[in-house]
């Protein structure tokens, strides 16, 4: 969008109202069937982390740093145009992040469980769910039916669809798009004003693969090592671990983080009463935030065999301790579950280290050589 400053300022006189939020946690159901728009909010640059650090302590996530300078200064449009902030428990960071966001933009933070395993869990997760209904209902002045959600489902499920199918051409060899594309498409969908447009563009992307496969057309040279990429979120502006891996020959088949695939992995059942079903998809978010976290390790697992992946690369940001202490958990079950190369990867935003990672990333593939 070359103007979205412009785009939302017109969209806001039309009188529709803009939802922003941080994480795939946020049910974008709710906010479709009370027709809003939502958005993720601006947190993947290292430019506005200065101004966060001015109230955040330094070694603070350089996400959330991020985030809150971007909030502070009016430089993310779709926060400034935002009616309501829809936050979530996932660290202490955030919630605290949140806290302070109070002070000058409506927020409402969503209280996770500590776990996806539990009835009890279950149960107050839908309960988060229905508070949010309820409150966006009162915010934004309007009311959100069954008939509503159950048509935001099925406009949401198609897209999940859509990225799994786009998904399927990256177990290619050689693979017809890179990941730093691929990671560009999946960060689109956080920016959509039609989403019936989106479909469309997707659908036209995966015709385009189609034909580039049928002509062995590629992205990346037959044979290069292919990586998997898991952990924290790694959204365009910060994806210099992804890009590093490329400059490096090896090809990323899949982005596992949830700023990639992670979100469209999993449909929301249309045969349940809807608030229940929506509730039941997100809570099973595999985040490092639940404890214990075993449907993450295991869809490893699988993926690595689905797309031949070569090894994993788990990026962690420095300050986020859940990725960073499951970071250990995951590299000793994908050695018990086919002894797969793994390599952690603790970084930030800054451009400091990239040597220091390309050095690390070349013997890595290597030693799978």
């Amino acid at each position: 969008m070359s103007d979205p400053f412009t785009m939302l300022k017109n969209i806001k006189e039309t009188g529709k109202k803009v939802v922003g939020f941080y994480c795939v946690y946020a049910p974008q159901e709710v906010v479709l069937a009370a027709d809003a728009l939502g958005f993720a909010l601006c947190a993947t640059k290292e430019e506005p982390i200065a101004d966060g650090e001015k109230t955040l302590p330094r070694n603070f996530c350089p996400l959330i740093k991020s985030s809150y300078g971007f909030a502070v200064t009016d430089k993310c449009p779709y926060f400034v145009h935002s009616d309501i902030i829809i936050g979530e428990t996932t660290c202490d960071g955030k919630k605290k992040m949140f806290e302070l966001m109070k002070t000058f933009k409506p927020v409402h933070v969503m209280k996770l469980p500590q776990s996806y395993l539990d009835e009890s869990d279950k149960a107050y997760w839908l309960n988060e769910v229905k508070i949010l209904k309820e409150l966006l209902e009162v915010e934004l002045g309007t009311t959100i039916t069954d008939e509503k959600l159950r048509e935001a489902i099925k406009i949401l499920n198609e897209e999940r669809l859509l990225m799994q199918q786009l998904a399927e051409y990256m177990k290619n060899d050689p693979v017809p798009m890179t990941g730093q594309d691929f990671l560009k498409l999946m960060w689109g969908r956080n920016f959509v004003t039609d989403r019936a447009d989106f479909a469309e563009q997707i659908k036209a992307i995966i015709s385009d693969m189609e034909d580039s496969v049928a002509k062995g057309e590629a992205a990346m040279p037959k044979g290069a090592k292919r990586i998997l990429v898991t952990g924290v979120p790694t959204g365009v502006g910060a994806e210099k671990v992804i890009k590093i891996i490329e400059d490096c020959g090896a090809a990323v088949v899949y982005i596992e983080n949830c700023s990639g695939m992670k979100q469209f992995v999993t449909l929301v059942d249309e045969t349940k009463p809807p608030l229940e079903a929506i509730a039941e998809k997100y809570l099973a978010t595999p985040c490092s935030c639940m404890s214990p976290n075993p449907i993450r390790q295991q869809h490893l697992v699988q993926l690595v065999k689905d797309y031949r992946a070569d090894g994993v690369v788990d990026i962690t940001w420095q300050g986020c301790h859940t990725y960073n202490v499951e970071s250990r958990v995951v590299k000793e079950f994908l050695k018990q579950n086919g002894d797969i190369p793994f390599l952690q990867v603790e970084t930030d935003y800054s451009q400091g280290d990239v040597e220091q990672i390309k050095t690390r990333i070349q013997a890595f593939l290597e030693m799978m050589a």
